[in-house]
C-alpha cells in the first residue's frame, strides 16, 4: 500500500516506482495492481526460502528507497484499515480495466491486498495432490496470517475482513475436489468455451495449478506486515506442498467442513476452533500439529529456521490482533496505518519510519 504521510490514506503513486525501477536491478519485480495507490513485488523464482528470504528483503529495501524518494509510505497488510474504495483509480492497464467493466462492483471495491506463494511442481497431477492434500489446511493459512479486522475505518470483528471483500468474485474461494489435472483442465476448458474468461488465470481460488509457470499458487494468505513473517509462510507452505504431494491426508472432511473452517479462521482467527482429518480442534493446535508432520520436510528443504518463526505467531498472535492492540493503544485509526508502516519497514528503518509517520498525521 502506498500511504500519503500526511493523514497516512492511500495515495495513487504506482507510476512513481514502476518508473523508478523501469531498467534497473529490480526491472520485472515491481508491478502495478488493481489500483493506483498498490503495488506488488515479485521474486523471481527461488531455489529454496533463505534465497526467497535475500530476494523479498532486497525488494522490500529498494521499495523503501523508491518511497523516501517519492515522498510516500509504503505498508503491507489485508486491508488498509480507513481507505475507501470509492476514492481509489484504477490503473489505467487492459486487464484491469476489463476486470471492472466485466465484474463491476466486486472489482470496483476490492481494496485487498494478498500474499501469494508459489512452488514448484515435477508433474501436473503432482500439483493435483498437492493441492487436494492442502485444502483442509486453508483454514490454518487464513488464521496464521489473517492481518485485515478494520474495513473503512471500522472494526469488522473479523480477522481477516479481506476474505469477505474478495468473497463477491466470482471463481474465488476454496477450490472444488479435482480428480486430477484432466479434470481441472476440464473445468477451464468449459469456462473458456462458455466466454467466461479468457484463461484460466480468471480462476481466484484460494489454491489453483499455474501451468505456465508449472507451479501451485497458494493465494488464501492476507498480505502480512513483517518480512519474517512473509518468510515463515512461504516455508509453511512449501513444506505442506511437498508433504502433501508425497504423503496425502488419512482422511479429508468434506467441502462443507473446509469451508466452514475456512469462514471460522476469518472471524475468529488463531482462537478458531477448525475441522481436521482428526476432528474439531483449536486452529491453534491444528497448526502445531501440521508444524510436526511438516518439519522433516523443512529440514529437507533449508527452511527449519523460517519455519521456526510459525510457533511464534501462535504463541504471540497475528496481525489482526496487533492492529487492534494498537487501536486500543492510539488515539485514532491512524494510529493503526502508522504501525502497518512501522512493522512493514525493514528492521534497520522501523525507528525513522515511525517516527515521521506519527509526525505527518
Amino acid at each position: 500500500m502506498l500511504l500519503d504521510p500526511g493523514g497516512l490514506d492511500l495515495v495513487d503513486r504506482v507510476e512513481v516506482f514502476l518508473k523508478a525501477t523501469d531498467g534497473g536491478e529490480c526491472a520485472g519485480r515491481v508491478s502495478c495492481e488493481l489500483f493506483q495507490s498498490e503495488l506488488e513485488v515479485q521474486t523471481p523464482v527461488c531455489r529454496d526460502v533463505p534465497e526467497a528470504a535475500r530476494e523479498l528483503r532486497r525488494l522490500r529495501a529498494h521499495v523503501a528507497k523508491e518511497a523516501a524518494v517519492a515522498g510516500v509510505h509504503v505498508a503491507s497488510a489485508g486491508t488498509h484499515p480507513f481507505a475507501l474504495f470509492e476514492n481509489q483509480h484504477v490503473t489505467q492497464r487492459a486487464r484491469y480495466l476489463d476486470l471492472v467493466e466485466e465484474l463491476q462492483y466486486p472489482a470496483r471495491r476490492e481494496l485487498v491486498f494478498g500474499l501469494h506463494v508459489h512452488v514448484g511442481m515435477s508433474a501436473p497431477d503432482v500439483a493435483m495432490r498437492a493441492l487436494a492434500g492442502m485444502r483442509p489446511h486453508l483454514p490454518e493459512l487464513v488464521a496464521l496470517s489473517a492481518s485485515s479486522p478494520f474495513w473503512r475505518g471500522q472494526d469488522t470483528g473479523l480477522a481477516s475482513a479481506r476474505h469477505v471483500v474478495f468473497g463477491t468474485f466470482p471463481r474465488s474461494g476454496v477450490p472444488p475436489a479435482l480428480a486430477d489435472y484432466a479434470e481441472f483442465e476440464l473445468v477451464v476448458s468449459g469456462l473458456e468455451s462458455a466466454g467466461y474468461v479468457p484463461d484460466y488465470t480468471y480462476l481466484w481460488w484460494d489454491l489453483r495449478p499455474h501451468p505456465r509457470l508449472g507451479t501451485l499458487e497458494v493465494r488464501v494468505m492476507d498480505a502480512v506486515s513483517r518480512l519474517d513473517d512473509a518468510l515463515a509462510l512461504a516455508a509453511y507452505v512449501q513444506a505442506l506442498a511437498k508433504h502433501a504431494a508425497e504423503n496425502g491426508d488419512p482422511t479429508t472432511p468434506h467441502d462443507a467442513l473446509i469451508v466452514e473452517s475456512k469462514w471460522q479462521a476469518i472471524r475468529h482467527g488463531l482462537d478458531a476452533r477448525v475441522f481436521t482429518p482428526y476432528g474439531v480442534a483449536p486452529v491453534r493446535d491444528a497448526i502445531l500439529r501440521t508444524l510436526d508432520r511438516i518439519a522433516p520436510h523443512a529440514e529437507e528443504l533449508g527452511s527449519a529456521t523460517h519455519l521456526a518463526r510459525i510457533e511464534q505467531i501462535v504463541a504471540e498472535g497475528n496481525g489482526a490482533q496487533r492492529q487492534r492492540a494498537a487501536f486500543a493503544a492510539g488515539t485514532d485509526i491512524t494510529a493503526v496505518a502508522a504501525s502497518l508502516v512501522e512493522e512493514t519497514a525493514l528492521p534497520s528503518e522501523r525507528e525513522t519510519s515511525l517516527d515521521s509517520a506519527f509526525a505527518g498525521s
